[in-house]
C-alpha cells in the first residue's frame, strides 16, 4: 500500500471529493466505461483515413474484377498528390509510416506505463492524437498538397496513439482477475469495433462537407473524452486506497489445466525489463501470432472501404460514403468474434487452442468473401460479417485476455508490474505486421485484389501455426488432467 500522500497525489482530481466511496464494483464499472470510451476514440480517429482514401484518390472504377485501371476521374479530381497514378502507393506509405511509428512507440509506452501514472500517460496520448489528427485534416482548409505534411503529422499521431493500448489493458488488468477475464475483456474489447464503426459512419457522413471535417470532428470528441479520463479514471485499487482480498482479483485454478498462463500472487515488485518480459513463457509465440493476425485485421481496417468502392457488387459500384458505411459490417462481426473467443477460451480454459482455431477458420472465410462477396449485397454482407468474426476474434483475445494473463504469469513470482510492458511487446509486435499488411496491399492491389487475399490467407495460416507448441501444451495438460480424474474416480469406486 502506498503512503497516503503518495496515493492522494495520484488520485484522479474528479474522485478526490469522494473519499468515502470504497465500493469495488462501482470503481470497476467506472474503469470499464472510461477505458472503453478512451480506446473507442483511438480507433475512431484511426479509421478516418480508410474512409477518406477514396475521396483523396478517386480512381475511375473501370477494369475487371481482378484489378483496376489507374485513370484520372474527371468528375472528382481528388486531392494532389494522392490523385496521381501512384496515389494508392502513397496512401499505403502513409499507413505504414503511421503504424511503424505506432509499433515502435508501443514498446516505449509500455515501459513508461509500468513506471508512471497510467492516467497521465493515457491522457497525453489522447490529447496528442486529437491535435495531430486534426492537423492532418487541416490540410483541407489550408490547401496543402505536400505529401510530407500529411506523412509527418500522421507519424506523430501514431506516436501518441501508441500510448493507448498498454495503458488501458494495464488499468483493466489492475482491477480484474483471471476469473472470466476472457469473457469480460472480450465484451470490453468491442471498443475496437465500435470505434471503427463510429469512425466510419461519422467520417462518411462528414465527407459531403469536405474531407477535412472527417478529421476535425472526431478529434474534438477524442479531446473531450481525454479530459474526462484525466479527471475520473482510477488507475488501481491501491491508488483509491481499497483493500482487496486475493480471491477478489485472482481466482484459484487447477495449475494442471493452465501450464502456460497461470497468474501469480499480487505483491509489490519493481517493473520488469524489456528482455525479461520477452522471456516470459508464451509471450514470443503469441506476439508473433499477433504479427500475422493484425496484418490481416489492419489490411481490412485501412483498405476495406476502398476495396468495396472499387469492386462491383451485383454489377454496381457503391459511392464512397456507402462503401464506408457498408464496411462497418466487418466490425460488427468482429464484436461477436471477440466475445465468442473470450467466452470459449474461458470455458475451455485454453487461450491458444481458441486463437489458433479462429485463425484457421478465417482462411476459408477470406476465400469465400473474395470469391462470392461480389455476387450480391446480401452475399457481401453475410460473408463480410463471418470474415470479421473469425479475423477479429483471435486479435481481440490475444491483445486483451492473453496479454493480461501473461502480464501476471507465475514465472514473475508475483510481480504484478509487468502488465503494460507485456501488453506493449505483444501488441507492438503485432503492429509491425499491421504496418506491413496495408503497405503491401497498396502495391499488390494495383495488379490484383485476388493476390491481396492470397497474402491474407497465408498470414492467417502462419498465425495459427505459430501457436502449435502452445496448443500441444494445452492439449497435453487437459489430457493429463482427464487421466488423473479418471484414476481418482476409479480409486473411489474401488
Amino acid at each position: 500500500m502506498a503512503q497516503p500522500h503518495e496515493t492522494t497525489s495520484r488520485k484522479p482530481p474528479g474522485l478526490r471529493l469522494f473519499r468515502g466511496a470504497k465500493a469495488l464494483r462501482n470503481y470497476q464499472t467506472l474503469v470499464l466505461v472510461l477505458t472503453f470510451l478512451a480506446y473507442t476514440c483511438f480507433h475512431m480517429t484511426r479509421k478516418i483515413t480508410s474512409i477518406v482514401k477514396s475521396e483523396l484518390d478517386p480512381q475511375t472504377r473501370v477494369g475487371s474484377a481482378w484489378g483496376r485501371l489507374h485513370t484520372r476521374n474527371t468528375l472528382n479530381v481528388g486531392w494532389y498528390p494522392f490523385n496521381t497514378s501512384d496515389g494508392s502507393a502513397l496512401l499505403g506509405e502513409i499507413d505504414v509510416a503511421f503504424l511503424a511509428v505506432y509499433s515502435l512507440g508501443m514498446f516505449f509506452a509500455g515501459h513508461l506505463g509500468d513506471r508512471m501514472d497510467l492516467r497521465i500517460v493515457l491522457t497525453i496520448g489522447m490529447i496528442g492524437t486529437a491535435i495531430f489528427t486534426a492537423l492532418f485534416g487541416a490540410g483541407y482548409w489550408l490547401n496543402i498538397h505536400s505529401f510530407y505534411y500529411f506523412l509527418v503529422f500522421q507519424m506523430i499521431s501514431g506516436l501518441f496513439q501508441s500510448s493507448g493500448w498498454p495503458s488501458v489493458v494495464a488499468v483493466v488488468g489492475n482491477w480484474f482477475g483471471k476469473s472470466k477475464r476472457g469473457l469480460i475483456m472480450g465484451i470490453w474489447n468491442a471498443h475496437t469495433s465500435i470505434g471503427n464503426i463510429s469512425g466510419s459512419l461519422l467520417a462518411a457522413a462528414l465527407l459531403k462537407y469536405g474531407w477535412g471535417w472527417s478529421f476535425a470532428i472526431p478529434s474534438f470528441i477524442m479531446a473531450l473524452v481525454g479530459l474526462v479520463v484525466f479527471f475520473f479514471l482510477p488507475v488501481s485499487p491501491e491508488v483509491m486506497e481499497i483493500e482487496i482480498d486475493d480471491g477478489e482479483i485472482n481466482s484459484d485454478k487447477d495449475t494442471a489445466k493452465e501450464p502456460l498462463l497461470e497468474p501469480g500472487q499480487e505483491v509489490k515488485h519493481k517493473a520488469i525489463g524489456f528482455l525479461e518480459a520477452w522471456r516470459i513463457p508464451g509471450v514470443a509465440p503469441f506476439a508473433l501470432c499477433l504479427f500475422f493476425s493484425k496484418l490481416v485485421a489492419y489490411t481490412f481496417l485501412y483498405w476495406l472501404p476502398f476495396y468495396i468502392s472499387h469492386t462491383p457488387i451485383g454489377n454496381e459500384y457503391l459511392s464512397d460514403a456507402m462503401a464506408g458505411s457498408l464496411s462497418t459490417i466487418f466490425d460488427v462481426g468482429g464484436v461477436l468474434g471477440g466475445v465468442l473467443a473470450g467466452h470459449i477460451s474461458d470455458r475451455l480454459n485454453a487461450r491458444a487452442i481458441t486463437a489458433a482455431s479462429f485463425m484457421y477458420c478465417a482462411i476459408p472465410a477470406l476465400f469465400l468473401y473474395r470469391t462470392y462477396g461480389s455476387m450480391s449485397m446480401t452475399w457481401n454482407i453475410c460473408l463480410m460479417f463471418i470474415t470479421g468474426m473469425f479475423v477479429n476474434g483471435p486479435y481481440a483475445l490475444i491483445t486483451t485476455a492473453v496479454s493480461a494473463d501473461l502480464g501476471t504469469h507465475s514465472s514473475l513470482n508475483g510481480n504484478s508490474r509487468a502488465l503494460a510492458t507485456v501488453t506493449a511487446i505483444i501488441d507492438g509486435t503485432g503492429s509491425v505486421g499491421a504496418a506491413i499488411g496495408p503497405l503491401l496491399t497498396g502495391y499488390i492491389s494495383t495488379e490484383s485484389w485476388s493476390a491481396v487475399f492470397t497474402m491474407l490467407m497465408a498470414a492467417a495460416l502462419l498465425a495459427g501455426l505459430l501457436l502449435t507448441h502452445l496448443v500441444c501444451a494445452e492439449l497435453k495438460g487437459k489430457l493429463s488432467s482427464s487421466v488423473r480424474k479418471c484414476v481418482a474416480t476409479c480409486s473411489d469406486e474401488v
